[in-house]
């Protein structure tokens, strides 16, 4: 399934709603539920979007050494 937003504008858009952009209004203005921001909040809330990166990278190679430990 491909995502609509990148993480780099879920972090965005987690920390306008953190800065007092009211929710709703984030959501009509940029097209997602807000469902959605509470989704990015709880996976995103309080990082940045280097941490972000770094953390995807982690995950990656996580899953690699636990589909192939041979190719170590």
């Amino acid at each position: 399934m491909k995502k609509r937003y990148t993480e780099k504008q879920s972090i965005g858009f987690s920390k306008k709603a953190e800065s007092g952009v009211p929710v709703k209004k984030l959501c009509r203005k940029h097209g997602f539920s807000d469902g959605s921001i509470y989704t990015w909040r709880s996976k995103f809330g309080g990082i940045d979007v280097s941490e972000a990166k770094r953390l995807k990278a982690l995950w990656k190679l996580k899953y690699h050494h636990k589909v192939s430990p041979t190719l170590i």
